[in-house]
């Protein structure tokens, strides 16, 4: 059986799914500590202007050395509207961005207070839309090293999706045209575009997304 570990991350990017469609099992770190500068509170998206980063803001900010399961969402921001906004100025033009909208859109409407709980919902929301089987399972106390049977994709942290490939554009994504094809950004991005194809898409592109990972984006 395959296993992987991973923190808990909201919307994770196409590398991640790739991983998680071949795994049996993903075990979910809620118990390791929050880290800044990492995805644990980001997802990226295209823009116009290149990739777009929106991050939930947190109650007492990006320092803290908490635990997943303990860190809490700064809710006094209107993020959810902020985020709901920008996906549907960005995406309501791509090819399935309406099939997907009215289910995606109470994500951005039900309050949440757990940063764990967000990001588990929207992990969820994405595994039923590509209807992947793999079992869950949560952490209780953190363990620095697992086994090599067990691939680990909590140190994986953002950067490549701050730089444009020139490489011809393996799916259609938004603002390509303008900025350059961005890699690794979240599934959404190909969702939207890729819509029941996407699990497809993802097989198909293995070994080019495999590159992507072996350069931590």
């Amino acid at each position: 059986m395959a296993f992987i570990v991973s923190s808990i991350v909201p919307f994770p990017n196409i590398a991640w799914w790739l991983q998680a469609s071949g795994a049996d099992k993903v075990l979910f770190d809620g118990a390791e500590h929050f880290e800044k500068m990492s995805y644990r509170n980001k997802y990226f998206i295209a823009g116009s202007n290149g990739s777009i980063q929106l991050s939930i803001p947190l109650e007492s900010g990006r320092e803290q050395r908490t635990p997943m399961n303990d860190v809490m969402i700064y809710n006094k921001e209107r993020w959810q509207t902020r985020h709901w906004r920008t996906l549907v100025c960005v995406y309501k033009r791509s090819p399935y961005f309406d099939h997907y909208e009215y289910e995606l859109q109470p994500l951005f409407e039900q309050p949440y207070t757990s940063l764990t709980a967000f990001n588990m919902a929207t992990i969820h929301w994405l595994k039923k839309q590509l209807r992947l089987q793999f079992e869950e399972a949560f952490t209780e106390n953190y363990v620095r090293h697992y086994d090599d049977a067990t691939a680990d994709l909590r140190s994986i942290k953002p950067g490549i999706e701050r730089s444009p490939l020139q490489i011809p554009e393996p799916y259609y994504q938004m603002f390509a045209d303008r900025s350059g094809f961005v890699p690794n950004l979240s599934m959404l991005g190909l969702l939207c575009t890729e819509g029941p194809h996407a699990m497809q898409w993802l097989k198909d592109n293995r070994s080019m997304l495999e590159s992507w990972m072996a350069k931590k984006g």
